[in-house]
C-alpha cells in the first residue's frame, strides 16, 4: 500500500496520524482482510482498536454482511451465551419468546467481539466450537445450528497470562492469535500525533457548537505532547472538548481563534502522580511515589483475587469429601498471603500529611476502599472506574453486591 492509499483509508475512517506503527497496524488489517482468518487486536484501553475490524470488515468480501460488535465485559455472565447464541422460550425465567443470538444475526458478515478476556470459561468452549466447525447451540435447544461469521477478536489484558493463571482456555487463544494487530499506545506514537489529534478534536467540537477555534502556545504544544496520556486517545478528546468548551467563546466577526498558554492548558491536564491517591509528602526521601503505591495496591488487588479463587476451590473440595495432597498448609499459606499483604500495604501507606488511605486490617478493606474511591471520582460510573483500576466491569459489579451482604 502506497502513502496515497494509506491516507486516503486514513481519511475514510477518520483515523489522525502518521506514526509507523499506527501504519503498520493498518497495513496489517488490510493484508489480512480479503481472508476469513480470525483476528485479535491488542493495545491499551481508548487506543482505538475498534477501528481495526472495521477497516478488515469493508476491506472483505463480507463487506456487504452486517457488522455487529459486542463487548463482552458489559454483559453479565449469566446471560452472556444467551447474548451470543440465543435462546428458545421458556429457556429460562424471563425468555418469552425465541430470540436470535448475535452470531445468528451476524451470519454471512463480521463479529467483533471486544473484551474477549472477560469471557467465561464456558462461553470461551462454546466460542472455540464457532471458530472450529461454525456450529453452536442455542440456550434451552439441542438443534446444532450452522453460521458463517467472521471473528474479530480485542483485549486489552495479556492474554498470555491469562492462559498462564487459567483464566483463559490455551485452545482458543491459539486459535484466536494467528494474526495479532497490536494499536500503539498514544505515549508511543509520534509527538507530532497528539498535537494533530487535540487539533482535530478541538476543531470538531468548536465547529460543532460555533465557537472560536482553540490553538496552542509552543509551551502549551510542548507541555500536552509531554504528558502520557494514560487513557489515551479517549483522554485526550476528552480534554480537547473541554479546553474548548471552558476556554473559547461564540464566534464573532474579527474573532475566530484564540490561543492558550501553557499556565491555561495544564488547568486540565492531570498531573503525573496517581489519580487514585495523593502525592507524598516532599520533604520524604527514599520513600514511594503514589504511583508506585497505586500499582502496588492494584497488583495485590488481582493477586487477593486469585487468592479468593483458591480458597473457594479448596472449600468445595473440601465439602466433597476430596482433599488435594497438602491441602492442610493451604489456609496457612493463605493466611500468611494475608499478613503479608497487609503489611505491606501498611508500609506503602504510611502516616502523611493527606492521607487517602487510611491503615486496613486487611488488603480486602484497602480493594473494597479503592473501588468506591475510584466510583466516587467517576460520579458512580461503572465503565470508566473499571478502566482505571484495569479490572472488568463484571469485577465491581460482585464486589459491590459483596459489600452490601456485610
Amino acid at each position: 500500500m502506497d502513502l496515497q492509499d494509506l491516507q486516503r483509508l486514513k481519511n475514510k475512517f477518520d483515523i489522525i496520524g502518521n506514526d509507523a506503527s499506527l501504519n503498520h497496524a493498518i497495513e496489517t488489517a488490510i493484508a489480512v482482510a480479503p481472508t476469513d482468518l480470525a483476528v485479535l487486536v491488542t493495545g491499551e484501553s481508548g487506543v482505538g482498536k475498534d477501528v481495526i475490524p472495521r477497516i478488515i470488515h469493508q476491506n472483505s468480501r463480507r463487506r456487504t454482511g452486517r457488522y455487529l460488535a459486542v463487548n463482552c465485559g458489559a454483559i453479565p455472565e449469566g446471560t452472556i451465551n444467551a447474548e451470543l447464541f440465543g435462546h428458545e422460550k421458556g429457556a429460562f425465567t424471563g425468555a418469552i419468546g425465541e430470540r436470535k443470538g448475535y452470531f445468528e444475526e451476524a451470519d454471512g458478515g463480521t463479529l467483533f467481539l471486544d473484551e474477549i478476556g472477560e469471557l467465561p470459561k464456558e462461553t470461551q468452549a462454546l466460542l472455540l466450537r464457532v471458530l472450529q466447525n461454525g456450529e453452536y447451540l442455542k440456550v434451552g435447544s439441542s438443534k446444532v445450528e450452522k453460521t458463517d461469521v467472521r471473528v474479530i477478536a480485542a483485549t486489552n489484558v495479556n492474554l498470555a497470562y491469562a492462559v498462564a493463571t487459567g483464566k483463559f482456555r490455551e485452545d482458543l487463544y491459539y486459535r484466536l492469535s494467528g494474526i495479532q494487530i497490536k494499536v500503539p499506545a498514544l505515549r508511543d506514537r509520534n509527538k507530532d500525533d497528539q498535537y494533530l489529534l487535540f487539533r482535530k478534536f478541538s476543531s470538531d467540537f468548536a465547529e460543532k457548537y460555533n465557537l472560536c477555534k482553540i490553538s496552542l502556545s509552543h509551551d502549551a504544544i510542548s507541555a500536552l505532547t509531554s504528558y502520557r496520556w494514560p487513557g489515551n486517545i479517549r483522554q485526550l478528546k476528552n480534554v480537547a472538548e473541554t479546553v474548548t468548551a471552558l476556554e473559547s467563546k461564540p464566534m464573532s466577526p474579527g474573532q475566530e481563534r484564540i490561543e492558550i498558554g501553557v499556565e491555561r492548558l495544564e488547568e486540565y491536564i492531570p498531573k503525573e502522580q496517581g489519580s487514585l491517591m495523593v502525592a507524598e509528602d516532599s520533604g520524604a526521601s527514599g520513600g514511594m511515589s503514589s504511583s508506585e503505591k497505586e500499582q502496588i495496591v492494584k497488583a495485590f488487588y488481582l493477586l487477593k483475587q486469585e487468592v479468593d479463587m483458591l480458597k473457594e476451590k479448596l472449600e468445595s473440595l473440601s465439602e466433597s469429601g476430596t482433599s488435594p495432597r497438602h491441602d492442610a498448609d493451604a489456609p496457612r499459606l493463605i493466611a500468611d498471603f494475608d499478613k503479608e499483604a497487609t503489611s505491606l500495604h501498611k508500609k506503602t501507606d504510611a502516616p502523611q500529611e493527606h492521607e487517602e488511605f487510611p491503615s486496613a486490617t486487611s488488603m480486602e478493606e484497602a480493594n473494597d476502599l479503592l473501588i468506591k474511591r475510584c466510583l466516587a471520582k467517576h460520579d458512580g460510573k461503572v465503565k470508566p472506574a473499571a478502566e482505571e483500576l484495569g479490572i472488568s466491569e463484571r469485577t465491581i459489579y460482585r464486589k459491590l453486591a459483596k459489600m452490601k451482604m456485610k
